[in-house]
């Protein structure tokens, strides 16, 4: 198989701040809507796996069947198997691969599953086509992304409004789409599926301890990841306007009426028997 050339720049990276959100998802906060459709012998690949925590949770639900956990980059998937193995999971592996070329045959997964990944690629139709060719007849594709555009707080923030203006930018320069999740009904379409379930979810963020962990991981982003990196290389904004960015992060997370929502859209996709 032809290998594709790489389009899309993975925006966050793998800093500290990107991990601190990774590691607190779960199959619950996350993939809730794919949940009910599992049986315990099915087989699941996992895109995008990141540090495993979600994947560890797919195979704790599938015990007799087995979880194959994907990512791009090979160094984080050192720490999804320490997940796993902490957990005593036996029927998980992982794999470094590229979601718009897969490296295993046609219809090889009851379930292929993605989470916050096609906002990220540079062709998201092909990553889904690619998707369904993994997937047996009558199996399911899950895919959820936020969507950053219908982001909400309060409250109001002018900083606040000079970081998603800035993220969006900086995350379509990278050649992916921040705004992904209003558009997975539409992508799956024209990968060419024709039973396709649309729906939605939030991540809520209002008491202390929420916007305390939200706010810090943010402005911690902002200056100190690849993100931030990637903002000013590519002259969105410099340093001095980064810096104040994460101070309106932070003085938003210190607002006793601080609330945040984050949308996701979600689909479930079933190959056609």
């Amino acid at each position: 198989m032809t290998e594709a050339r790489e389009t899309a720049v993975y925006t966050h990276g793998h800093h500290e701040s990107v991990l601190r959100s990774h590691t607190w998802r779960t199959a619950g906060n996350s993939a809730a809507y794919l949940l009910g459709a599992l049986r315990p012998d099915m087989r699941i690949l996992d895109i995008g796996c990141g540090p495993g925590t979600i994947t560890a949770d797919l195979a704790a639900l599938v015990p007799d069947g087995h979880v194959t956990g994907l990512d791009r980059e090979p160094a984080i998937l050192e720490r999804a198997r320490a997940v796993a193995g902490e957990r005593g999971l036996t029927n998980v592996d992982f794999s470094a691969g590229d979601v718009h070329a897969l490296d295993f045959p046609d219809d090889t997964f009851c379930v292929v599953h993605a989470h916050q990944v096609l906002q990220h690629v540079g062709d998201p139709v092909r990553a889904l086509r690619e998707m369904r060719r993994v997937t047996v007849p009558g199996g399911l594709v899950a895919v959820r992304d936020s969507d950053y555009a219908a982001m909400t707080w309060y409250p109001p923030s002018p900083g606040m409004d000079r970081w998603l203006d800035l993220y969006r930018r900086v995350a379509r320069a990278n050649g992916g789409e921040p705004d992904a999740g209003r558009r997975l009904k539409s992508w799956a379409l024209a990968a060419g599926f024709t039973d396709v379930t649309a729906g939605s979810d939030t991540w809520t963020f209002s008491t202390a301890r929420e916007r305390a962990w939200w706010s810090g991981l943010w402005a911690d982003r902002t200056v100190a990841s690849a993100y931030a990196g990637r903002a000013v290389e590519g002259g969105h904004a410099d340093r001095e306007e980064l810096r104040e960015v994460a101070a309106a992060w932070r003085e938003w997370g210190a607002r006793e009426d601080g609330w945040f929502s984050v949308l996701h859209g979600e689909i479930l996709c079933r190959k056609e028997a």
